[in-house]
């Protein structure tokens, strides 16, 4: 869908553009493979796609991106192919990093990064750095990332934190909850995107998503495109998000 027709029906009363879109990027193997090509080539295609979706992100006004670059369990993948994500995960970031920041393009990485190695954690760190200033949009990377795990951990440091006697038990709710997971000063995604075809969230980001519209596609990653996102906003557009209320309340807060 065109962004002239997207602008003209959220202008004409529609629901505006998410402040927040998160996405899980499936389909680079599976795009490789009905081309004969091997695997890695289908997620070098991928890096592609992500370009085109952080630049159709900024030209819309979005003011957060959250892709789902590694999870905790794709370590299960055959050790070849985890290992050329790495290199090409580090030789994105080296490419990547003064292209985004000169685009104003904040970037955050979510998740556990111990495991990675000690060059790349440096460079992820410096990639932070380097681009904390920008107030465009925020391009957060989950890598080697789990709602479980997030959940998890920020129970740990609550009850750290009771136990060192700086909380009370009776003060924990789910804003405190909340300010403690990865992604915390950042509003909860209002779209999830999913490509591949699978109808799944996949352990990615389990709290967050709780009142999120869900949007599913059968294009595989290296396929999606800007034009591709804008038919994902125009379904979000559509959409009454009620949040527990009765679709006769929301229109009329809406008049009011």
């Amino acid at each position: 869908m065109a962004q002239e027709q997207l602008q003209a029906e959220t202008q004409a009363g529609q629901q505006s553009l998410p402040r927040h879109v998160a996405i899980i990027m499936d389909g680079n193997g599976r795009w490789a493979k009905s081309r004969n090509l091997p695997r890695y080539m289908g997620h070098r295609a991928g890096v592609k796609s992500v370009r085109r979706v952080v630049e159709a992100c900024r030209q819309r006004g979005i003011e957060a991106l959250t892709l789902f670059a590694f999870s905790s369990e794709n370590w299960r993948r055959p050790r070849i192919e985890v290992g050329l994500l790495m290199d090409l995960f580090v030789r994105t970031l080296k490419k990547e990093v003064h292209r985004l920041d000169q685009n104003n393009v904040r970037v955050r990485f979510i998740g556990d990064r111990s495991a990675f190695d000690p060059k790349l954690q440096k460079m992820m760190h410096a990639a932070e750095q380097k681009t904390a200033d920008n107030t465009g949009l925020t391009l957060v990377i989950a890598a080697n990332y789990g709602g479980r795990w997030d959940l998890v951990e920020a129970t740990r440091r609550m009850a750290a934190q009771v136990a060192a006697g700086e909380l009370e038990v009776d003060d924990i709710d789910s804003e405190r909850l909340a300010g403690e997971l990865c992604n915390a000063g950042l509003p909860e995604p209002d779209l999830f995107i999913r490509t591949g075809g699978e109808q799944r969230i996949s352990n990615y980001l389990l709290w967050q998503l709780a009142y999120t519209e869900l949007y599913f596609t059968d294009l595989l990653w290296p396929d999606f495109d800007a034009a591709a996102f804008d038919e994902a906003l125009q379904s979000f557009a559509r959409r009454q998000r009620r949040f527990g209320k009765t679709g006769d309340q929301v229109e009329q807060s809406r008049r009011a």
